[in-house]
């Protein structure tokens, strides 16, 4: 069997996608025997960005299956010696049964990837967010069965978590509405790639400056920080232009009436979204969170054991 490795959304096929939402669905049941499914392996966590969610997801998820978590933080490496990522591939395939990493480049990824012969996960780099994609969608399943409702995602059009939520649509043949300021859209090859896909699948891809527009009778208003990390330096502008975009209770009553508010966090309260909403009843943001642990499971399953357990 070909290592599986997951390091963009597009990664998966439809039914990929499906069947891994079926695996986090047995994750979350739980049940007698979890501890023994990954007995004996060790996962390689490596962090070279600051995480919260991701790491307690992923080391509680490894300790649930029984799996040993080495969390390694980036700066402890040789690849910032000279290394090359290619050679740490291999080096760490000879050691451990999954690379989990949360890095900068997603070309860094991809090399690393290249050269290794176990399962390479991306936790987030800054082109994608992968697993935090699939939980949303599991979220969005616990909330609305096989429905999946319109999502507008607004603020941020050019962050990893856009650039996901774009392929994911497109492959999934979903109604995405993606509304940010000029100059803050999605990466024009990440557009290009899923206009592509949405002409076979039917998904409905909107881009848009206006955020009421992308809300009008939307299920799922998406938010994630409008200032993510690298880019503190310009923090002021990037405030000054993105006034207008919050997700708050003028935006959310123009969505659907049983529609779900959600965000990947960390939140800035008062920035992206309001207390008001982000604490309200129609705020799934901490479930949403909850399910990363799943996920995690999941996902490590899949890659290590083709998905059985």
């Amino acid at each position: 069997m070909n290592t599986r490795h997951l390091l963009s959304i597009a990664d998966l096929a439809r039914g990929e996608i499906e069947s891994l939402l079926d695996l986090t669905a047995r994750m979350k049941k739980g049940g007698k025997g979890l501890a023994k499914v990954l007995a004996g392996r060790t996962v390689a966590l490596i962090f070279e960005k600051q995480s919260t969610r991701t790491r307690l997801s992923q080391e509680v998820a490894c300790a649930k299956l029984g799996a040993r978590a080495l969390t390694i933080a980036g700066t402890d490496l040789q690849i910032g010696r000279g290394e090359t990522l290619e050679d740490s591939g291999r080096i760490f395939s000879l050691y451990v049964d999954a690379v989990c990493w949360r890095t900068t480049g997603h070309d860094r990824l991809e090399k690393f990837a290249s050269a290794a012969t176990v399962p390479v996960v991306n936790l987030l780099s800054d082109l994608e967010h992968p697993c935090q994609i699939l939980a949303d969608l599991f979220t969005i399943r616990e909330n609305f069965g096989k429905r999946r409702p319109p999502l507008a995602f607004i603020g941020d059009g050019g962050n990893n978590m856009s650039h996901s939520w774009v392929l994911a649509a497109a492959r999934l043949g979903m109604d995405l509405r993606v509304a940010y300021p000029e100059g803050y859209g999605p990466d024009a090859k990440v557009r290009e790639r899923a206009a592509r896909e949405a002409r076979a699948t039917g998904a409905r891809l909107t881009f848009t400056s206006d955020p009421a527009e992308a809300a009008k009778g939307a299920g799922i208003l998406y938010t994630d920080v409008w200032v993510s990390m690298g880019q503190e330096e310009g923090r002021d502008a990037r405030l000054k232009r993105f006034r207008g975009y919050q997700i708050n209770g003028s935006l959310l009553s123009r969505a659907a009436r049983d529609a779900v508010v959600m965000h990947c966090l960390p939140a800035h309260r008062g920035e992206e979204i309001s207390a008001e909403v982000m604490d309200g009843k129609r705020s799934v943001v901490f479930e949403q969170a909850r399910n990363r642990l799943y996920n995690a499971m999941a996902v490590l399953v899949w890659c290590i054991k083709g998905g059985k357990s």
